[in-house]
């Protein structure tokens, strides 16, 4: 059986080597790059393709001063000096978009249209999942990342996630309530490695895993 992998220096890329940053060096992080970094995520696996991941790339000044006042004191300066910091949340009204994302099931909206609790759970775990495959995708753009939480989400969902384009594409519009909720955050840049500490140490297979 003929199998393909990556290299040692893949995997310390990607897990071995990688670092989570929260002093970042002066350097920019371009447009192409978080497009290129959302274009390799979406590929990873979510439950019936249902892709509820929503992200918000906080990367101006002024956006930037919108999330600092959500963020418990110890994040801000993280926050305030990382070129970018991704807002990764879930859309709770993800099964809008399963006509397109699911086609074997033209009736698969209908799966969680009136089921509240599994639209819940079915967005908040297919989210995180994807909000993983948001940081190896970084990683792998050479990227460093600092997620966190310790944020108002609340805060956070009114500020960012309750408005959306007008009808006429000519602005934006803030709804009600928002149907994203704010999973976690995520700086991203360039790290400074001379101000990260010794690594902390991880459990063991033995006691993380079970062979049955």
């Amino acid at each position: 059986m003929t199998t393909r992998t990556l290299s040692d220096d893949g995997f310390d890329l990607l897990f071995r080597h990688a670092r989570t940053y929260g002093s970042w060096l002066d350097a920019p992080v371009a447009d192409d790059v978080l497009r290129r970094l959302y274009d390799l995520m979406k590929w990873g696996p979510t439950s019936m393709n249902t892709c509820p991941a929503r992200i918000v790339f906080v990367r101006s000044p002024e956006a930037k001063q919108r999330l600092l006042p959500a963020l418990l004191p110890g994040n801000v300066e993280k926050t305030r000096t990382a070129p970018v910091t991704a807002i990764v949340g879930y859309d709770v009204t993800f099964y809008e978009k399963l006509p397109k994302l699911w086609p074997p099931n033209p009736k698969a909206r209908e799966i969680f249209a009136n089921n509240p609790e599994l639209v819940e759970a079915t967005a908040m775990r297919n989210g995180s999942l994807q909000g993983a495959y948001f940081i190896v995708a970084a990683r792998a753009l050479g990227l460093d990342c600092g997620p966190m939480s310790g944020f108002d989400n609340a805060k956070v969902d009114h500020e960012f996630f309750r408005r959306r384009q007008t009808p006429d594409g000519e602005g934006q519009e803030w709804l009600p309530e928002s149907h994203i909720k704010s999973n976690f955050l995520c700086n991203l840049g360039y790290g400074d490695p001379s101000k990260l500490h010794p690594r902390n140490p991880r459990l063991d297979f033995n006691e993380a895993c079970a062979i049955l």
